[in-house]
């Protein structure tokens, strides 16, 4: 199956409204109506087929030959690699459905702070994973303090 971007997932990209993680945004632009999903997944992106489907449903992406989007699930959902048995404690979502959760909440928090914030806010946009953003969460809540970091805090731990 071969996707292209919408001209919402081109606005989308530029004016940052529909949060996408970092690997998210890197697998967007490799989005280019030539390459398939498993080029892109093969890519070594950290992309998975979870990733890909939440994009086309947001409409960032679309099947090149108007295929509906029930028949490109079934497509992309083939090649994902199954979920860790240990996923974080709490309400059942998986470490990356935290850390895609998490993850504007911290931008948000480390932005607000203004230029005393902003090596903060590169380190949040330097984590990659669910336990790079849980090292981090600390520096956060010294800085934005443990009521604005409440929100992170759940987001991380719920």
């Amino acid at each position: 199956m071969i996707l292209v971007k919408t001209d919402a997932g081109q606005q989308i990209l530029k004016d940052r409204s529909v949060p996408l993680t970092p690997r998210q945004r890197s697998a967007f632009i490799l989005f280019d109506g030539k390459r398939s999903i498993d080029d892109v997944i093969a890519a070594g992106m950290g992309i998975t087929a979870e990733d890909i489907n939440q994009m086309v449903e947001l409409g960032v992406l679309a099947p090149v030959g108007g295929k509906p989007a029930a028949a490109l699930a079934g497509e992309a959902a083939a090649p994902e690699v199954p979920k860790p048995a240990a996923d974080a404690a709490g309400s059942g979502r998986s470490k990356q459905q935290r850390y895609k959760d998490a993850y504007p909440i911290a931008t948000q928090l480390t932005g607000s702070l203004g230029l005393m914030g902003f090596r903060l806010n590169l380190q949040v946009e330097g984590t990659t994973s669910y336990e790079d953003l849980v090292a981090l969460a600390p520096k956060i809540r010294a800085a934005v303090g443990p009521e604005k970091a409440a929100a992170l805090d759940k987001a991380l731990n719920d």
